[in-house]
């Protein structure tokens, strides 16, 4: 392949892209620029013209389906045949693949287990009750985030105790100890602890450090706008000696602040590495002229940004339409009414809103006119019940301190052996500084039943046990021998689950099926990657993403229902972005703060981009909340769109005294207390506050009374107090937690970056 015909089809600012190759460059590319066929193309040239070899380059981007996408473009425009070997990771499939190899060096046993939000979550629970922390006063999920914040700022548990300032954080110092002994003991990281450990190798090892830098010729990082600092830190460190570094991103579809994504590690790349070359990729293929205008009219209000502007050489297109209705049931309808008119596949379509619980009204309008739809961020494959039960056979077998996933099957099906009984072998292993597993092991070989007897288990339950030890040893010797599908069909026979699932008469085919599809997983994993490893395959599962882990999602016919964060990446004919009000969009979290308020108008603009021919905006003038309607404000975003690309429809209204009954063609200019009066205060859990007797503090639950609200306050000096919320007299500082959607955190929590 010659330079003329690989570079033939790009444009001159693609092809100065592709063609720039000494030293760190940044292109910054806009959506629907062709930034994948870029890097695809770079590649190649790197290859063939650069004459670098394949596995010198490492690519790394954010999610599992964008490295299989990118290797089948590169795979097409190389004409390389299915066994060719590339380098495209992800940074946490990068970082476990060094751990797997050189972890020990950090003390990390190449046979960890990888837990994910739900594990965290159960390890979290268990540390607060043995703590006899209250978990309505203090929830494991703010916990896990002050943790996950502490990790990349790069703070040990010592370190992070050596910073504790409030009641919150001190407790939060003495979960993270017990947090980070549990995974020790259970052999396993999280998804930070991949990050971390992985630059702590590299940091404190310049023989490892040496033998990577030496290893990649060239760097290539995509969505750089996303990564967090660990990554950033990788980043740096990696491509310190050769400088042969290309970022790519976009600064304006930044919009994961809440997991420690930072735009400013893409806006301030060229500070750490001089002589950066920056490119702009700004022409979009995507989309029509109108859409484009009103993108790059509404992020034209942040500041945090580099200055560019999108354009298009496709047509004008439809004017955009912003869709009036009087509540939320009506929006849905009109929504529907309109895609029913545009006549297109259902497969083209999407509706996009802000949080998981919108979806509910749409859901209830598709059904009523049995129109097909996928509910993306609905229950995962890979969160099946059959599925992780699975999954917790394989990985005990794998890793036998692995005690959370010991838990969920050492009684599956049900053999004898009760919460209690675990709880007393937890407490014996504890006690020998062993694992769970291990005890069994040793107790049942040397028959030190005793052992069991003193401490109140009965003689059913050691029998029970005893049996479960044998399960485990066959199953051992199996997996050393059987393709991992094949091994799946042991587990079932060996431990009695797959007799127990076909005992499920409401659901035993169902999950009958979702366990064949397992199975094919794993013989498609074998197949693509060579490899029979047990290890790797529960490796590869950690890390699949959000979308990917909706098995379904792009085999049924239908119109996608999913949140503007889960929709990045993505493109449809026809979007239909809802619940453009404040308090949705922007977030009633963002409103206090101008940092967040420019990430919400971020995550606007990924939506409005993620239409390629038409885009309908919708707004509620009521909407429901606690049960009862209130009136809406139109989102402040809808006043940043030009009127001439605006078509307006409005439902028939009943009739209503609402103030705000208007058309929002005005700019609005919010006030703090104009959104606050909507209903009787305007605190939410996580807001740092002042009370005149008892100081600083941080709200951790909020409940509904009859007339008023009881708040329950962690302060710094006075421990927890609750309090009735209208005489407490407090006062917002700040808000301490980022810009967490309570449903939506256990879908996206550490996931879509993966």
């Amino acid at each position: 392949m010659n330079k003329e015909k690989l570079l033939l089809e790009l444009s001159s600012r693609q092809k100065e892209a592709v063609e720039y190759s000494n030293g760190p460059l940044l292109i910054v590319a806009g959506p629907g620029s062709g930034k994948t066929r870029v890097i695809a193309h770079k590649i190649a040239y790197l290859n063939k013209i650069k004459k670098i070899p394949l596995n010198g380059i490492l690519a790394v981007t954010f999610t599992n389906k964008a490295a299989k996408e990118l290797r089948e473009r590169c795979q097409n425009l190389l004409n390389l045949s299915e066994d060719f070997y590339l380098d495209v990771k992800t940074f946490h499939s990068f970082c476990s693949r060094v751990l797997r190899f050189d972890g020990e060096l950090v003390n990390v046993k190449n046979n960890y287990v990888i837990y994910d939000y739900d594990d965290q979550s159960r390890i979290m629970k268990k540390i607060l009750k043995e703590l006899d922390i209250d978990s309505k006063q203090v929830s494991s999920s703010l916990i896990l985030g002050i943790i996950s914040d502490a990790k990349n700022r790069m703070l040990s548990a010592k370190n992070f105790s050596e910073h504790v300032d409030s009641y919150i954080e001190e407790i939060a110092s003495r979960c993270y100890e017990k947090y980070e002994e549990f995974l020790v003991r259970s052999n396993s990281l999280d998804f930070d602890d991949l990050l971390l450990r992985c630059l702590n190798l590299f940091q404190s090892n310049n023989y490892i450090l040496d033998k990577y830098q030496n290893f990649y010729k060239y760097f290539l990082i995509d969505e750089f706008q996303d990564t967090n600092p660990l990554q950033f830190e990788i980043a740096k460190i990696l491509a310190n000696r050769s400088k042969n570094i290309c970022v790519v991103g976009d600064p304006d579809q930044s919009i994961y602040s809440w997991r420690h994504a930072n735009p400013k590690n893409l806006l301030d790349f060229e500070k750490y590495f001089k002589k950066t070359k920056i490119i702009t990729l700004d022409q979009s293929y995507r989309s029509t002229k109108k859409i484009i205008k009103a993108a790059d009219s509404v992020i034209g209000y942040n500041d945090e940004r580099l200055e560019r502007n999108l354009w298009t050489d496709n047509p004008d297109g439809e004017p955009i339409e912003l869709l009036e209705s009087f509540n939320d049931e009506q929006e849905a309808d009109s929504v529907i009414s309109n895609i029913k008119k545009l006549n297109l596949s259902l497969n083209k379509v999407a509706i996009m809103y802000r949080v998981n619980s919108q979806s509910r009204s749409f859901e209830v309008a598709c059904n009523r006119e049995n129109i097909n739809y996928k509910l993306i961020g609905s229950v995962k494959f890979y969160e099946r019940k059959e599925i992780k039960d699975i999954l917790s056979f394989l990985r005990v077998i794998s890793n036998p301190a692995d005690n959370i996933s010991l838990e969920r099957i050492i009684n599956l099906p049900a053999r004898g052996i009760s919460s209690k009984t675990f709880s007393t072998l937890s407490y014996l292993a504890e006690n020998k500084n062993t694992s769970i597993l291990e005890l069994i092991f040793q107790i049942c070989e040397e028959q030190k039943f005793d052992l069991l007897t003193k401490n109140n288990i009965s003689q059913r339950a050691i029998n029970s046990i005893n049996n479960f030890s044998e399960i485990i040893k066959s199953l051992v010797i199996s997996s050393k021998k059987e393709k991992i599908s094949d091994f799946i069909d042991t587990i079932l026979d060996l431990t009695g689950y797959g007799e127990f699932i076909e005992e499920d008469l409401e659901k035993g085919e169902e999950r009958i099926e979702n366990i064949l599809e397992l199975k094919s997983s794993a013989l498609e994993f074998s197949t693509e990657n060579f490899d029979n490893d047990l290890v790797d395959f529960l490796e590869n599962i950690s890390l699949v993403t959000d979308l990917e882990n909706n098995l379904s999602a792009e085999e049924v016919e239908g119109i996608t229902l999913i949140t503007l964060h889960q929709a990045k990446g993505l493109e449809f004919d026809a979007v239909f972005l809802v619940g453009l009000e404040e308090g949705l969009l922007p977030h009633s979290r963002s409103l206090d703060d101008p940092n967040d308020i420019q990430e919400e108008r971020r995550l606007l603009y990924v939506g409005i981009t993620r239409a390629k021919e038409r885009l309908f905006l919708s707004r509620s003038r009521n909407r429901k909340f606690r049960g009862q309607y209130g009136p809406q404000l139109s989102s402040r975003f809808l006043s940043e769109i030009p009127n001439e690309l605006l078509k307006i429809s409005s439902q028939n209204f009943k009739e209503s005294n609402n103030p705000y009954s208007m058309y929002v063609r005005k700019k609005l200019l919010v006030e703090k207390n104009d959104i606050s009066n909507k209903y009787s205060h305007n605190f939410l859990v996580a807001d740092k506050v002042f009370h005149k007797k008892f100081g600083e503090g941080v709200i951790i639950s909020i409940d509904e009374k009859s007339t008023d609200y009881e708040v329950t306050i962690a302060f710094n000096d006075q421990g927890v107090k609750r309090l009735m919320l209208s005489y407490a007299k407090l006062e917002k500082i700040s808000i301490v937690e980022e810009n967490i959607d309570d449903d939506f955190i256990k879908d996206e929590y550490y996931e879509e970056e993966i």
